[in-house]
Protein backbone atom coordinates (compact mmCIF):
# COMPACT_ATOMS: atom_id res chain seq x y z
CA UNK A 1 0.00 0.00 0.00
CA UNK A 2 1.75 3.27 -0.94
CA UNK A 3 0.43 6.22 1.09
CA UNK A 4 1.17 9.41 -0.84
CA UNK A 5 -0.40 13.45 -0.25
CA UNK A 6 -3.81 12.46 -2.37
CA UNK A 7 -4.77 9.37 -0.08
CA UNK A 8 -8.21 10.01 1.56
CA UNK A 9 -8.56 8.83 5.16
CA UNK A 10 -11.25 7.36 7.79
CA UNK A 11 -10.41 7.00 11.06
CA UNK A 12 -11.47 4.88 13.46
CA UNK A 13 -12.23 5.86 17.47
CA UNK A 14 -11.90 3.84 20.65
CA UNK A 15 -10.70 3.13 23.73
CA UNK A 16 -8.46 0.74 24.30
CA UNK A 17 -8.11 0.35 20.43
CA UNK A 18 -5.38 -2.46 20.08
CA UNK A 19 -8.21 -5.34 19.64
CA UNK A 20 -9.85 -3.29 16.75
CA UNK A 21 -9.93 -5.37 13.22
CA UNK A 22 -12.17 -2.74 11.74
CA UNK A 23 -8.56 -1.07 10.10
CA UNK A 24 -7.52 -4.41 8.76
CA UNK A 25 -10.51 -5.04 6.87
CA UNK A 26 -10.99 -1.92 5.58
CA UNK A 27 -7.34 -1.00 4.47
CA UNK A 28 -7.30 -4.66 2.48
CA UNK A 29 -10.61 -4.05 0.71
CA UNK A 30 -10.05 -1.06 -0.59
CA UNK A 31 -6.61 -2.05 -1.73
CA UNK A 32 -8.50 -5.00 -3.25
CA UNK A 33 -9.99 -2.64 -5.26
CA UNK A 34 -7.37 -0.14 -5.78
CA UNK A 35 -8.68 2.80 -4.05
CA UNK A 36 -6.40 5.13 -2.61
CA UNK A 37 -7.79 4.71 1.03
CA UNK A 38 -6.66 4.14 4.59
CA UNK A 39 -8.20 3.43 7.65
CA UNK A 40 -6.55 4.90 10.98
CA UNK A 41 -6.79 3.63 14.22
CA UNK A 42 -6.87 6.48 16.46
CA UNK A 43 -6.78 5.83 19.99
CA UNK A 44 -8.94 8.25 22.14
CA UNK A 45 -8.99 9.06 25.76
CA UNK A 46 -12.38 9.96 26.96
CA UNK A 47 -11.04 13.38 28.50
CA UNK A 48 -9.85 14.24 24.70
CA UNK A 49 -12.97 13.18 22.66
CA UNK A 50 -14.48 16.74 22.54
CA UNK A 51 -10.70 18.07 21.47
CA UNK A 52 -10.54 15.12 19.04
CA UNK A 53 -14.36 15.82 17.40
CA UNK A 54 -13.20 19.61 17.77
CA UNK A 55 -10.73 19.31 15.14
CA UNK A 56 -11.38 16.59 12.57
CA UNK A 57 -13.97 18.77 10.58
CA UNK A 58 -10.75 20.56 9.32
CA UNK A 59 -8.81 17.60 7.96
CA UNK A 60 -9.88 18.09 4.25
CA UNK A 61 -9.38 14.16 3.44
CA UNK A 62 -10.67 12.69 6.25
CA UNK A 63 -14.23 11.17 5.38
CA UNK A 64 -15.06 10.61 9.30
CA UNK A 65 -14.85 7.88 11.79
CA UNK A 66 -16.03 4.89 12.20
CA UNK A 67 -16.70 4.64 16.45
CA UNK A 68 -16.72 1.76 18.75
CA UNK A 69 -16.55 1.22 22.20
CA UNK A 70 -17.07 3.26 24.54
CA UNK A 71 -17.87 5.73 22.62
CA UNK A 72 -20.76 4.98 20.66
CA UNK A 73 -23.23 6.37 23.11
CA UNK A 74 -21.29 9.66 24.32
CA UNK A 75 -20.61 11.02 21.14
CA UNK A 76 -24.20 11.67 20.09
CA UNK A 77 -23.91 14.39 21.58
CA UNK A 78 -21.13 16.00 19.80
CA UNK A 79 -22.93 15.68 16.18
CA UNK A 80 -24.32 18.07 14.45
CA UNK A 81 -27.19 15.30 12.69
CA UNK A 82 -28.26 12.31 13.32
CA UNK A 83 -29.52 9.63 10.92
CA UNK A 84 -33.10 8.20 11.78
CA UNK A 85 -31.60 4.87 13.15
CA UNK A 86 -28.68 6.71 15.17
CA UNK A 87 -31.64 9.30 16.68
CA UNK A 88 -33.93 5.89 17.09
CA UNK A 89 -31.49 4.35 19.30
CA UNK A 90 -29.31 6.50 20.60
CA UNK A 91 -25.92 5.33 19.36
CA UNK A 92 -23.65 5.94 16.72
CA UNK A 93 -21.02 3.91 14.72
CA UNK A 94 -19.80 6.04 12.40
CA UNK A 95 -19.58 9.94 12.06
CA UNK A 96 -19.46 11.20 8.21
CA UNK A 97 -17.95 14.84 7.93
CA UNK A 98 -19.71 17.22 5.60
CA UNK A 99 -16.72 18.55 3.21
CA UNK A 100 -19.13 21.75 2.98
CA UNK A 101 -19.66 22.48 5.93
CA UNK A 102 -17.56 20.76 8.36
CA UNK A 103 -20.62 19.36 10.24
CA UNK A 104 -20.93 16.31 11.91
CA UNK A 105 -23.34 13.38 10.68
CA UNK A 106 -23.51 10.63 12.91
CA UNK A 107 -25.09 7.03 11.92
CA UNK A 108 -25.93 3.51 13.27
CA UNK A 109 -25.13 0.44 11.02
CA UNK A 110 -24.73 -2.20 13.92
CA UNK A 111 -28.22 -3.82 13.70
CA UNK A 112 -27.79 -3.93 10.09
CA UNK A 113 -24.54 -5.35 9.98
CA UNK A 114 -25.80 -8.39 12.22
CA UNK A 115 -29.00 -8.91 10.31
CA UNK A 116 -26.80 -9.07 7.20
CA UNK A 117 -24.26 -11.35 8.87
CA UNK A 118 -27.19 -13.33 9.83
CA UNK A 119 -28.84 -13.30 6.69
CA UNK A 120 -25.36 -13.98 4.85
CA UNK A 121 -25.23 -17.34 6.28
CA UNK A 122 -28.79 -18.60 6.01
CA UNK A 123 -30.40 -17.44 9.35
CA UNK A 124 -33.51 -15.52 10.09
CA UNK A 125 -35.49 -14.15 12.67
CA UNK A 126 -38.80 -14.27 11.88
CA UNK A 127 -40.82 -15.82 14.14
CA UNK A 128 -37.86 -16.67 16.53
CA UNK A 129 -37.47 -15.92 20.26
CA UNK A 130 -34.71 -13.99 20.61
CA UNK A 131 -32.74 -13.49 23.73
CA UNK A 132 -30.17 -10.18 23.09
CA UNK A 133 -27.67 -9.50 25.67
CA UNK A 134 -26.52 -6.10 26.22
CA UNK A 135 -28.67 -2.79 25.80
CA UNK A 136 -25.53 -0.80 25.21
CA UNK A 137 -24.33 1.25 22.47
CA UNK A 138 -24.52 -1.92 20.04
CA UNK A 139 -27.02 -3.72 21.74
CA UNK A 140 -29.77 -0.49 21.17
CA UNK A 141 -29.24 -0.97 16.91
CA UNK A 142 -29.47 -4.43 17.10
CA UNK A 143 -32.49 -4.69 19.59
CA UNK A 144 -34.22 -2.36 17.11
CA UNK A 145 -33.01 -4.43 13.97
CA UNK A 146 -33.87 -7.51 15.19
CA UNK A 147 -37.70 -5.95 15.88
CA UNK A 148 -37.98 -4.89 12.43
CA UNK A 149 -37.74 -9.00 11.95
CA UNK A 150 -41.42 -9.78 13.66
CA UNK A 151 -39.96 -12.04 15.97
CA UNK A 152 -42.37 -13.90 17.87
CA UNK A 153 -40.40 -12.91 21.44
CA UNK A 154 -38.03 -10.44 22.08
CA UNK A 155 -36.16 -10.36 25.56
CA UNK A 156 -33.33 -8.18 26.61
CA UNK A 157 -30.60 -9.26 29.13
CA UNK A 158 -28.24 -6.38 30.91
CA UNK A 159 -26.32 -6.26 33.70
CA UNK A 160 -27.68 -2.84 34.70
CA UNK A 161 -31.93 -4.04 34.51
CA UNK A 162 -32.54 -0.36 34.44
CA UNK A 163 -30.74 -0.04 30.95
CA UNK A 164 -32.84 -3.14 29.72
CA UNK A 165 -36.12 -1.72 30.77
CA UNK A 166 -35.50 1.83 29.49
CA UNK A 167 -34.49 0.25 25.91
CA UNK A 168 -37.42 -1.75 25.99
CA UNK A 169 -40.14 1.58 27.11
CA UNK A 170 -38.55 2.64 23.30
CA UNK A 171 -38.93 -0.42 21.60
CA UNK A 172 -42.37 -0.58 22.47
CA UNK A 173 -43.72 2.51 20.99
CA UNK A 174 -42.30 1.37 17.37
CA UNK A 175 -42.99 -2.06 17.22
CA UNK A 176 -46.17 -2.87 19.39
CA UNK A 177 -46.62 -6.28 17.70
CA UNK A 178 -43.64 -7.75 19.06
CA UNK A 179 -43.92 -9.50 22.60
CA UNK A 180 -41.08 -7.30 24.14
CA UNK A 181 -39.59 -8.11 27.93
CA UNK A 182 -36.38 -8.29 29.86
CA UNK A 183 -34.85 -11.27 30.83
CA UNK A 184 -32.82 -12.44 34.30
CA UNK A 185 -30.32 -14.22 31.46
CA UNK A 186 -31.49 -17.43 31.43
CA UNK A 187 -31.52 -19.23 27.94
CA UNK A 188 -33.44 -22.09 28.17
CA UNK A 189 -36.74 -20.75 25.91
CA UNK A 190 -35.00 -18.93 23.03
CA UNK A 191 -34.13 -19.94 19.71
CA UNK A 192 -31.39 -17.30 19.58
CA UNK A 193 -29.29 -15.60 21.51
CA UNK A 194 -26.90 -12.86 20.54
CA UNK A 195 -24.11 -11.77 22.86
CA UNK A 196 -24.09 -7.56 22.07
CA UNK A 197 -21.57 -6.68 25.30
CA UNK A 198 -17.76 -6.48 24.99
CA UNK A 199 -17.50 -9.89 27.01
CA UNK A 200 -15.34 -12.26 24.91
CA UNK A 201 -12.71 -9.73 23.95
CA UNK A 202 -10.63 -11.19 26.15
CA UNK A 203 -9.93 -14.86 27.24
CA UNK A 204 -10.44 -13.78 31.11
CA UNK A 205 -14.17 -11.96 30.98
CA UNK A 206 -17.20 -12.96 32.21
CA UNK A 207 -19.59 -15.02 30.42
CA UNK A 208 -22.08 -12.68 29.40
CA UNK A 209 -24.36 -15.52 30.35
CA UNK A 210 -24.91 -18.84 32.16
CA UNK A 211 -24.19 -21.50 29.22
CA UNK A 212 -25.49 -24.40 31.03
CA UNK A 213 -29.31 -22.58 30.21
CA UNK A 214 -28.74 -22.99 26.42
CA UNK A 215 -30.56 -25.51 24.43
CA UNK A 216 -28.99 -27.86 22.24
CA UNK A 217 -31.01 -26.58 19.26
CA UNK A 218 -29.87 -22.90 19.96
CA UNK A 219 -28.23 -20.57 17.32
CA UNK A 220 -25.65 -18.94 19.47
CA UNK A 221 -24.02 -15.27 18.17
CA UNK A 222 -21.85 -12.73 18.71
CA UNK A 223 -20.74 -8.87 18.06
CA UNK A 224 -17.49 -8.99 19.49
CA UNK A 225 -14.83 -9.65 16.97
CA UNK A 226 -11.59 -12.25 17.21
CA UNK A 227 -10.04 -15.13 15.96
CA UNK A 228 -11.84 -18.23 16.83
CA UNK A 229 -14.75 -18.58 19.08
CA UNK A 230 -15.46 -16.42 21.73
CA UNK A 231 -15.58 -18.29 25.57
CA UNK A 232 -19.07 -18.15 24.84
CA UNK A 233 -19.29 -19.48 21.68
CA UNK A 234 -16.80 -22.69 22.80
CA UNK A 235 -19.25 -22.95 25.86
CA UNK A 236 -21.98 -23.10 23.45
CA UNK A 237 -20.50 -25.36 20.96
CA UNK A 238 -20.20 -27.84 24.15
CA UNK A 239 -23.89 -28.11 24.63
CA UNK A 240 -24.23 -28.62 20.55
CA UNK A 241 -25.63 -25.07 19.61
CA UNK A 242 -24.65 -23.61 16.48
CA UNK A 243 -22.38 -20.33 16.40
CA UNK A 244 -22.42 -17.41 14.26
CA UNK A 245 -18.73 -15.04 15.03
CA UNK A 246 -18.95 -11.78 15.31
CA UNK A 247 -17.14 -10.98 12.35
CA UNK A 248 -20.12 -11.70 10.21
CA UNK A 249 -21.37 -8.69 11.38
CA UNK A 250 -18.69 -6.81 11.02
CA UNK A 251 -17.84 -7.84 7.39
CA UNK A 252 -22.14 -7.04 7.06
CA UNK A 253 -21.53 -3.53 8.34
CA UNK A 254 -18.06 -2.17 6.64
CA UNK A 255 -19.18 -1.66 3.24
CA UNK A 256 -22.68 -0.06 4.25
CA UNK A 257 -20.55 2.24 6.95
CA UNK A 258 -18.15 3.34 4.32
CA UNK A 259 -20.35 4.10 1.86
CA UNK A 260 -22.44 6.71 4.31
CA UNK A 261 -18.65 7.91 4.51
CA UNK A 262 -18.71 8.57 0.85
CA UNK A 263 -16.64 5.85 -0.05
CA UNK A 264 -17.40 3.52 -2.76
CA UNK A 265 -16.55 -0.37 -1.36
CA UNK A 266 -17.52 -3.18 -2.93
CA UNK A 267 -18.77 -6.18 -1.49
CA UNK A 268 -17.00 -8.10 -3.68
CA UNK A 269 -13.45 -6.80 -2.48
CA UNK A 270 -14.00 -6.91 1.26
CA UNK A 271 -11.51 -8.74 2.56
CA UNK A 272 -12.18 -11.40 5.15
CA UNK A 273 -9.29 -10.96 7.64
CA UNK A 274 -10.60 -13.68 10.60
CA UNK A 275 -12.12 -16.62 8.87
CA UNK A 276 -15.55 -17.53 9.36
Amino acid sequence: MHISGQTQLIGIVADPIAHVKTPQVINHSAANQGLDLVCVPLHVQGSNLHKVLLGVSGIANLHGLVVTIPYKESIVEYCDELTETARQVGSVNAVRIDPESGRLIGGNFDGEGMLAGLHQQGHRLEGKRVLLVGAGGAGKSIAAAIARQEPVRLAIYNRSPARAEALLERLKTQFPKVELSTSDGNAQDFDVIINATSLGLKDDDALPLDPSTLRADALVCEAVMRAGDTPLLAAARLRGCRVHHGQHMIYGQIVQICRFLGVDLQHEHLARILGP
